[in-house]
């Protein structure tokens, strides 16, 4: 079986997915549209490589320590229960070099999925935009070749019919910094072949996830289903001039304990991807409404080049020391 994975976009998750399939050997290749593709995508490559391996070392000072089991990695080190200090500097070593000799950019679609035993697609949330890339790619793909595509909100049955491949194809979704949160939810559609869909579980654990395999198309899958209504909330309640983003944010900190709120979490998914998803909605297309509001603002963000935490500003300013 081959060995090489392509992943189509170079987007937030798409690098993260790609980087993950490198750093346990597989051979994998971005494709990119454009020259000025690659000039973004480089530099996602190199933080979230240096991201991964910063976390990998940091995890050899928790062994021993009972918090360790919670803080380590989870996608990085599949036994955490006989690692040591010297086994993860084993680990960290392999892994530097893969992610450094693993890793490939191509802008020519034949030469990107040629061989490719699996090729995940990363697009943006524009269906009219992911049925032209199935439309370019599926004469090119080789007959055994397994197609899925990480889709936040979008279901595989949508767009099977542009695969040329249907039986073939389905949903795998992660996670935001999969090293670390390895969960990777598995949905197929109607005509998904149940051989394609135990290969993308048997995939997705052979990169350091949990599987998550869900019985029937749900928009959204398990996560975003509960995720999506929690940063349309907090967005509605901006949108509408309730209290600025840090004061939701420090809102939902106190008084739940969790580390992040919901426009930190927005900065890091990426406010493309929450404006795509929001004009998704009918009501966005209608002037005055809520959800047309939050479209508006969100695309002055956007406009003004504040995207989120890769663009070193989005409701933050990263650039600040």
């Amino acid at each position: 079986m081959s060995k090489k994975v392509t992943v189509l976009g170079g987007g937030v998750l798409g690098t993260q997915i790609g980087l993950m399939c490198a750093y346990y050997g597989y051979d994998t290749t971005f494709w990119l549209r454009s020259e000025g593709s690659i000039g973004r995508t480089q530099p996602k490559i190199e933080r979230y490589s240096g991201m991964m391996l910063e976390d990998l070392k940091k995890a050899a000072a928790l062994v021993g320590n009972p918090m360790g089991r919670f803080l380590y990695p989870k996608g990085m080190i599949k036994d955490w229960d006989n690692a040591t200090a010297e086994s993860l500097a084993e680990l960290c070593a392999a892994g530097e070099a893969n992610l450094k000799n693993c890793v490939h950019i191509e802008l020519d679609k034949a030469k990107a999925v040629k061989d490719a035993y699996i090729v995940i697609e990363s697009m943006s949330e524009d269906p009219q935009a992911k049925i032209e890339v199935y439309k370019q790619f599926r004469d090119l793909l080789d007959p055994e070749t397994i197609l899925v595509t990480n889709s936040s909100t979008l279901l595989p049955s949508m767009f099977a019919e542009y695969t040329g491949r249907p039986e073939k194809y389905l949903s795998l979704h992660f996670a935001n910094t999969i090293w670390k949160n390895n969960t990777a939810e598995v949905m197929g559609h109607e005509g998904t072949g149940q051989e394609a869909y135990d290969e993308v579980v048997r995939f997705a654990e052979s990169i350091g996830m949990v599987p998550l395999q869900l019985h029937k198309e749900q928009p959204g899958y398990i996560l975003n289903s509960m995720l999506v209504p929690f940063l349309s909330s907090a967005q509605a309640l901006w949108a509408n001039g309730v209290a600025e983003p840090e004061t939701i944010d420090l809102t939902w900190r106190l008084a739940t304990g969790a580390p992040k709120g919901p426009f930190e979490i927005l900065d890091i998914v990426g406010l493309e991807t929450a404006y795509n998803i929001n004009q998704m909605k009918p009501a966005a297309q209608q002037e005055g409404t809520l959800e047309n509001r939050m479209g508006k603002l969100l695309k002055e963000k956007i406009d003004r080049g504040e995207t989120g935490i890769n663009a070193g500003k989005g409701f933050y300013d990263y650039t600040k020391k």
